[in-house]
């Protein structure tokens, strides 16, 4: 049974990053599961249309977790929290709040999620780059805390469980300049007059050469579906024409098909281009 681990920093992280590979595997008969580091409480309803603004502001750990469960039964994955109470994004020099996620030692916040994968076993973890795919003090966190808890699963702290060497992790790259080019390239070349090209143009030159060091592409065209799905069960967040549903599905078929990542470990070189995060792993 191939088993894959993926470590995110709040419910809704897994839908917009990787939300395809998560259904293909899940869809392949893998045990997929998904941790949320925090609860995404410190957040704000990102959705100006959503209808149940007075449910949020009366109870949004509670939403966030209704949320979470429907994108996981979207996605036909498994789910854990890891328990942390989200950091929030405070302006510059305000002080994170007190006793989250990010103001936790590596040493403490580390514990659980050393735990589960000596209990869940993963032969692949994924998570974010020492960047946090954006400057959010809990996804810089998020990294910070998988890279500990994984060397630390591999040996030592007894009393957390039998020790596991995970075989490969990976760093998530989905959202890469030469994608957003090669999609640009394609609305330009389908409907040049399209208004949100200016916009288009903007990001792919702000993204410029990041993600440039991928070394491994997932086909997710089959589970383009399963991931809008999920996308969308966290209504308080995602807008119904924000940019995660900026192309369409044809677009995406015919120019990018794939979900995005780097190995990172082990630090291999590669004739070619990986296709499956499982490749060389050995099932037990």
């Amino acid at each position: 049974m191939r088993r894959l681990l993926a470590v995110h920093a709040h419910p809704d992280d897994e839908s917009s990053k990787g939300a395809g590979t998560l259904a293909r595997y899940a869809a392949d008969g893998a045990e997929v599961t998904v941790v949320s580091c925090t609860g995404g409480e410190s957040g704000s309803v990102l959705n100006e249309g959503f209808e149940s603004k007075h449910r949020a502001a009366r109870d949004m750990t509670g939403l966030r977790r209704v949320e979470m469960e429907e994108a996981r039964a979207a996605l036909g994955i498994d789910h854990v929290w890891l328990g942390y109470v989200d950091s929030g994004l405070p302006d510059e020099g305000e002080p994170l709040r007190e006793l989250s996620f990010a103001t936790i030692p590596l040493e403490i916040s580390g514990r659980p999620l050393v735990r589960l994968i000596r209990r869940l076993r993963p032969h692949v973890v994924v998570t974010y780059d020492e960047t946090g795919g954006y400057p959010h003090p809990d996804h810089i966190r998020c990294h910070e805390v998988t890279m500990w808890a994984v060397e630390h699963a591999a040996a030592g702290l007894p009393e957390l469980g039998e020790p596991w060497d995970v075989p490969k992790v990976y760093f998530d790259r989905s959202m890469s300049g030469a994608r957003l080019r090669a999609l640009l390239a394609a609305v330009e070349a389908q409907t040049p007059d399209d208004d949100r090209l200016p916009f288009m143009r903007e990001w792919a030159q702000r993204l410029g050469e990041r993600g440039e060091t991928m070394t491994t592409r997932i086909d997710v065209g089959a589970h383009l579906g399963a991931r809008d799905s999920a996308l969308r069960a966290h209504a308080s967040q995602v807008e119904p024409d924000s940019r995660f549903f900026f192309w369409p599905h044809e677009l995406l078929l015919g120019t990018w098909p794939t979900d995005d990542y780097e190995l990172v470990r082990p630090r291999a070189a590669h004739a070619a281009m990986e296709d499956d995060l499982f490749a060389g792993v050995e099932e037990d």
